[in-house]
Order: structure tokens, then C-alpha cells, then sequence
């Protein structure tokens, strides 16, 4: 029996339409970089059939790069929390820079219920825009700045929590009362303590993960670096047992390099746990040119991966002139001196200028003119003083005396105990610094707040003379492009160093660590370093956040908003 094609198409739309439900709203996703549909149907929890129903170019030419889809949002009522009754909710104007996870702690729901209420807010807010919330009768909470915020992951229980944030389930419960009665729920939002949290960052005050590389890299590759160091052996009188010992003792260019050496090695060590096979070339520059230009005639490094060094800034620039090194990724490792610039150029190390705009922008944010304001600068620094008299024109401008010294008489006079008071300090001088910091830890009292900050922290703030409790006292705060952390990783690596090298690691060591782990699994991840614009990644004491220079190049980012509080040093909110 025959039957009309224009029947059968008829049949055909009646059992499609009672089959298919119809989405509530379409939304509009821009395909990334090895995005899947399994990804995607993730992201949305749609099924990949509903994308491909929507989108039928996917099944003639695949799932590209850049491709603008339409993904279909179903509202899942049984997402919604429990205590919501459908039908009692309000409206809600989102103000400017609200986001999901403030909508959600404020109404005592869940991210993913806020999005069950509102579908059409899972690709992102708007200023201005119409949501649905629960018509709530306690209390609505408020955001905190001085706390941090979690979002609970699916199936986390108690113990993960802590693992990642140091916080028990009783001060869980403390802060968040509804926890009591309640229980956990994946995508709530927990107030959390203000504590040093190092496998979480913070994005305002939420706490989200950190980008770890080695959970995403192509393992069994064979990776080769070339490391250039001024080990100088030429100058070591090795048949001079005593004379070589007490050189090795002080700190020089053979020390800092012998220190950056094993760090290197502990970091190719550690990359064999990711089944990864790691090449290392070292070259003793001697600090010499003329040894330099030795090395780059033989062409030792040009089937290298990647290059770490030289450590010295002019030999550095002095080798990115080399033809044959052009294609080959050169990192700047240890000096914060910037370097030339060209397009195969990572420097490593955060500029002082950057840190110094970015601790300008948290000062423009934690002072106003409620506070007593006071800026001390020495000669070298005028115009770092002038920038911060045009921020802050209130503030009092006191310049030390010519011996390197603050009168105690002058600072007395200016402080107000019934305000805080808010010093500005801008100097590199050693002598200088120990009599600020010990002059107004000596004002500390309860009466008077001090607090003392400063755009530049030189590494004369780590000198013996400088106290730690001092620093402490006085809340002193800056960037910076490290911290100097006592956790559990930096033990296990010290104690790892220590069975290595029968000596525990330099600051050098740990920096060397850092970057050169780094290095080898963005290779591992990308293949080439400039794929491995990721965003920020970190490790014992370093962070690495590197973007496109506008000069030619790539730069680093990632830095630390630091504070003293006691004899330990934390990190604080950068919002």
C-alpha cells in the first residue's frame, strides 16, 4: 500500500512533536579551543542530540572552533531547592558587577537553582537585567569583604572542604548556621574564614580552583631545555679545597647559580612523575661574552625546547641578537631588570612597575579620606611621591632628614589616635627602613591604628636588622611577585632537597623550581609555550600568569597581595 509523502510527514511532526519537549529558551555559545560536544553538553547539561537537533551544520561539517551555536535550556524543576516554592518568588534588577554566586548567598539558594529559576543567566549576567529570586522572609545575607566564599562542588563532603581550605566542619557550621539543619548541597555558597588558601584563588571573594597543568598535559613526550648559568667553574681553584669551600659559602654568582642548578633538577625530576621524559643541556656562560658568543658559534642549543637564561640581564639581551636562537622560546628567569624585547621573550619575573600600579590601585581602594594619610619618600623616589600625592592630595608629605633617619618627634605629632592611620613608605635604603618600621611599631598602641604599606618591597625588607614582629604590628602590605610559604609542599620539597643535595634549598632554588616545572608541562600541555596562555598557574612560591606584551613579547602577571600579620605573612583579597 502506497502513502502520500505529505501524510507521511504529517505522521512524522505529530510523533516528533509529543516526543520532543520544547526548550524554554535558546542561548547562544561560541565554540573555544578544544571544546567537544560531550564538553558542551556537560557545560549546559543538555544531551548532545539536543545540540545536534538545534544546530544541524554539525552534522555536515563537525563541531568547529569559533562556531556560533544555539543551545537549547530546559527549566529542571527538580533542580530547584526544595524550600523554594515555585510561584513565591520576586523580581530582581541586577545591579552593576553582580554575579551568581552573590545572587545565590544572599537568597540561600543555590547557584544551580538560581539558574533553574532563571535560564537564561547560565551563559552570564547582565546590568540591569530581570531574574527571578525567593520571596524570602529571613534576613537576606550580605557579602562579607573580609570573608572568603566557596562553592560546593558535587559530592564534596566535610573533609574535602578542609583539605582544600584549612576550615573544619564546625567552623563551617559556625559561620553558616543552615549547615546545621540543612546539610551540604553541591553549588551552595559557604562564607569561609580569611585564611592563606594556596589550591584555591580568589575571584573577588569567591574562592575557585587554580588552573593545575598537569592534569591536562600530553604525557610520554620528550622534552629537551638548555639552561645557561654563570657557574664560573673557571675560577674555582679545585685543587684548593679551602679556598673553593669558602667561595661556595658566600653568596656570589657561583652560588645562586649552583642554587638555580638544583632546583632545575629537582624540577626534572619531579616531571618524570607525569611520565614525562626531560632532557636538560647546561651551559656555564662564565659571565663572558666572549664565552657566550663561544657557545652560540657551536649552535649547542639549537634543538632545545626552550631556554632558561641567562641569568644576567645584559647577557640575556645579548643573546636574543643570535639568528639561529629567533624561533626557539627564550625565558628571562631570575632579575625583575627588564630585558629586550622580541617575540620569542618570556620575562618570568613581575615588573617593579607592574606591582607598584597594581598596589597603587588596591591603596586607592583601601584609603579615603576618613583616614589619617601619610606618605614618607626618600630622594630616589620623588616621582613615585608625586604620583601619590595626585591620589591622595589629603595626604601629609613627610621627607626624612638628610642622615637617612624619620625624627620620632615629626611622626608623633602627625598620627591621630582616633583615626587609622595610613603610611605610605617609599624607599630601598636598608638604614632607613629599620628605623621607619621600628619607629612606628613604638606608636602601635590601642589607642592608635597604624598601618604602613609601600608601592616597592626590596629585598632589604628580608634583612636580619628588619623585624618581623615590627612588620607584623604595623600590618605592613605590598606586592609582590612570591611568598615565602611553611606548608606542607614546601616541607615535602625541602625535606626531598635535603636528601638530594644534603642541604636545604635557597630561595634561588625554589625559584628555579617553580619556573622550570612550569615551563616543561605548558610544553607538555601546548606543545609550544606561546599556546600556553592559560591564565594563572603556581607552585611552591611563584606565580606565572604570562600575556602578550604589546612591546614584543610575553610578560608575567601573576603576583601576591601580601600582608603581615603577626611573625607570618598572608595573602589578602586583590579586590
Amino acid at each position: 500500500m502506497k502513502i502520500n509523502k505529505l501524510v507521511l510527514f504529517f505522521i512524522f511532526t505529530i510523533m516528533f512533536s509529543f516526543g520532543q519537549r520544547n526548550p524554554d529558551s535558546l542561548i547562544e555559545h561560541r565554540v573555544k579551543k578544544k571544546e567537544t560536544l560531550f564538553s558542551i553538553s556537560k557545560k549546559y547539561k543538555v544531551s548532545i542530540e539536543d545540540i545536534e537537533l538545534y544546530n544541524p551544520i554539525i552534522s555536515k561539517i563537525g563541531l568547529k572552533k569559533k562556531m556560533l551555536i544555539k543551545i537549547p535550556v530546559f527549566v529542571q524543576i527538580e533542580d530547584v531547592d526544595e524550600n523554594i516554592i515555585i510561584g513565591s518568588l520576586i523580581d530582581y534588577k541586577i545591579p552593576p558587577k553582580d554575579t551568581k554566586w552573590r545572587i545565590a548567598y544572599k537568597y540561600g539558594i543555590t547557584i544551580d537553582s538560581l539558574e533553574s529559576l532563571n535560564p537564561e543567566i547560565k551563559i552570564g549576567l547582565k546590568s540591569g537585567q530581570i531574574i527571578k529570586v525567593p520571596n524570602v522572609d529571613a534576613e537576606i545575607k550580605n557579602i562579607q569583604i573580609e570573608y572568603s566564599y566557596y562553592k560546593v562542588k558535587p559530592k564534596e563532603d566535610f573533609y574535602g572542604i578542609e583539605k582544600k581550605t584549612g576550615v573544619s566542619e564546625n567552623e563551617l557550621i559556625k559561620l553558616n548556621p543552615d549547615l546545621a539543619t540543612n546539610g551540604l548541597k553541591a553549588a551552595m555558597i559557604l562564607k569561609i574564614a580569611p585564611l592563606n588558601f594556596k589550591k584555591l584563588k580568589l575571584d573577588g571573594n569567591l574562592l575557585i580552583e587554580r588552573i593545575s597543568l598537569k592534569d591536562s598535559i600530553n604525557e610520554n613526550l620528550k622534552i629537551k631545555l638548555g639552561v645557561m648559568l654563570p657557574f664560573k667553574v673557571n675560577e674555582l681553584e679545585l685543587d684548593s679545597l679551602l679556598k673553593t669551600k669558602d667561595i661556595l659559602t658566600k653568596r656570589n654568582l657561583h652560588t645562586i647559580s649552583l642554587g638555580f642548578y638544583s632546583g632545575v633538577i629537582m624540577a626534572a625530576k619531579k616531571a618524570t612523575n607525569y611520565n614525562l621524559t626531560i632532557y636538560l643541556e647546561f651551559i656555564d656562560t662564565q659571565n663572558d661574552i666572549k664565552q657566550i658568543d663561544k657557545v652560540l658559534f657551536q649552535k649547542k642549543l639549537s634543538k632545545v625546547d626552550a631556554l632558561l637564561g641567562p641569568l644576567i640581564s645584559s647577557n640575556f639581551d645579548h643573546i636574543i641578537q643570535s639568528d639561529y636562537l629567533k624561533n626557539i622560546p627564550m625565558v628571562a628567569p631570575l632579575s625583575s631588570n627588564p630585558v629586550k624585547k622580541a617575540p620569542n621573550v618570556y620575562q618570568s619575573v613581575s615588573s617593579q612597575r607592574f606591582l607598584r600600579d597594581k598596589m597603587m590601585m588596591y591603596l586607592e581602594r583601601k584609603i579615603d579620606t576618613t583616614n589619617n594619610v601619610i606618605i614618607i619618600a626618600d630622594s630616589i623616589n620623588r616621582s613615585i611621591e608625586q604620583e601619590l600625592k595626585c591620589k591622595f592630595p589629603y595626604a601629609h608629605i613627610v621627607r626624612p632628614e638628610k642622615g637617612g633617619y624619620m625624627s620620632t618627634e615629626l611622626v608623633d605629632s602627625l598620627l591621630i589616635d582616633s583615626l587609622p592611620n595610613k603610611i605610605i613608605f617609599e624607599s630601598q635604603n636598608l638604614s632607613l627602613i629599620s628605623n621607619i618600621t621600628s619607629l612606628l611599631n613604638s606608636q602601635v598602641s590601642s589607642q592608635r591604628n597604624i598601618q604602613l604599606f609601600t608601592t616597592y618591597r626590596s629585598n632589604y625588607y628580608e634583612n636580619n636588622n628588619i623585624s618581623r614582629k615590627h612588620l607584623g604590628n604595623i600590618k605592613f602590605s605590598y606586592t609582590s611577585g612570591y611568598i615565602a610559604r611553611e606548608d606542607e609542599d614546601v616541607n615535602l620539597f625541602e625535606n626531598e632537597f635535603l636528601k638530594e643535595f644534603s642541604n636545604l634549598p635557597s630561595k634561588e632554588s625554589k625559584r628555579a623550581y617553580d619556573l622550570t616545572l612550569d615551563v616543561i608541562l605548558r610544553l607538555a600541555y601546548a606543545g609550544r609555550l606561546e599556546d600556553s596562555l592559560i591564565g594563572e598557574t603556581e607552585y611552591l612560591e611563584n606565580r606565572f600568569d604570562y600575556v602578550s606584551d604589546p612591546e614584543g613579547g610575553y610578560k608575567n602577571q601573576g603576583y601576591y597581595l601580601l600582608e603581615h600579620d603577626g611573625y607570618s605573612i598572608k595573602e589578602i583579597n586583590k579586590q
